[in-house]
């Protein structure tokens, strides 16, 4: 099991550790409902160090981008973010991923913790023009501060505007004194803030900093339950969940970042099916029924009929009812559709809405 520069700082303070992702990972500090909260009103630091980060330079890094990611990384530029996935050459996903442009010759790929071999391994097999590539994962620590309060919390500690700062850009500049430090106006919970890429070795004076700095918004430690809750309020997917080897993009509703402008991995068999028309859908679902959703229920019409796979499913701390996301045959797809969750062989009763779940 690996450790983050940070573990030592979890236990300390109370947090409840899991194994994710092959490391050992804060779940929880306060409670779920707590820290969800805190997100959502205030601000919540989460470490999320176990991310993967890739850097790959050269003049054809661009071109190797464009044929392993679905996404139009041409119209990216210095200091632009921008959200993609890696197609497999079956009709699934790789991976999603996050592409940095951070100029010309040089990007950064920010990647899901359980799949950094996979995803080198995969784009190492299309590098067939000299592209540098660089895992940086081990020597890199992440931080999320996420939260309406993030902006305030933060500004002490950098002469870079926050608030000014657009989503999905990032800007490399000095944070607690540190320089060369990554600050990224990105997010995987809905509630605005920032991610900040750093070297390891600064791991625990950067955390200390940004607790002392956050005081008078009562920052505080957020851990990975909290995170799973935020992102399924806004209808996040999440890899393993959510999308995988066997899901399309074009099924999980991610038609928008797959661009049929350039060739990349299994571009003409996706741009077919598109054509084509779907025939399951990637969809959200409250229930009506009092009952919680979970990952691989199954989904029934009224006669009791599978027509679908619950792929996430909690009780929404924000909404105060339970959510869920899954997919369903296309007839069933549309907003308003009365849909039944068998849970302990009982279907219980929910219906089909649009994302996000929370607005």
């Amino acid at each position: 099991m690996k450790n983050t520069a940070l573990t030592e700082k979890h236990i300390a303070l109370g947090a409840k550790m899991v194994p994710f992702a092959g490391y050992n990972m804060p779940v929880t500090y306060e409670g779920i409902n707590a820290e969800h909260a805190t997100v959502r009103n205030g601000v919540g630091v989460f470490d999320v160090s176990h991310m993967g980060e890739f850097i790959l330079k050269g003049e054809n890094a661009l071109d190797l981008i464009q044929r392993v990611t679905s996404n139009d990384a041409s119209k990216l530029h210095d200091g632009k973010v921008q959200y993609s996935c890696l197609p497999n050459k079956d009709g699934g996903i790789v991976d999603d991923l996050l592409v940095y442009r951070i100029d010309e010759k040089t990007y950064m790929l920010v990647v899901n913790a359980s799949n950094i071999e996979k995803d080198w391994n995969w784009i190492e097999q299309f590098n067939t023009n000299g592209v540098e590539m660089h895992n940086i994962s081990d020597q890199t620590s992440l931080l999320a501060i996420q939260g309406p309060k993030a902006a305030d919390a933060l500004q002490s500690l950098t002469d870079v505007n926050l608030a000014a700062m657009e989503y999905y850009t990032f800007v490399k500049g000095t944070f607690a004194g540190i320089e060369n430090v990554v600050i990224s106006a990105t997010g995987y919970t809905g509630a605005g803030g920032f991610e900040i890429y750093f070297e390891n070795q600064y791991a625990n004076q950067i955390w200390d900093a940004i607790f002392e700095a956050g005081q008078a918004q009562n920052i505080k430690p957020i851990g990975l339950g909290a995170r799973d809750t935020l992102r399924l309020e806004m209808g996040f997917c999440l890899y393993g969940n959510d999308i995988d080897d066997t899901t399309s993009p074009i099924e999980a509703g991610l038609g928008w970042i797959t661009k049929f402008s350039k060739p990349f991995t299994n571009s003409e068999a996706l741009q077919a099916q598109k054509e084509a028309g779907i025939q399951k859908k990637l969809v959200g679902f409250e229930m009506i029924d009092r009952g919680i959703p979970r990952h691989d229920y199954e989904i029934v019409d009224a006669e009791g009929n599978v027509i679908g796979r619950v792929t996430s499913g909690t009780q929404a701390p924000s909404l105060q009812k339970a959510i869920g996301m899954g997919y369903v045959a296309k007839d069933f797809a549309k907003e308003g559709t009365e849909v039944f969750i068998s849970i302990r062989n009982t279907p219980i009763k929910a219906k089909v809405v649009k994302f996000p779940f929370y607005k």
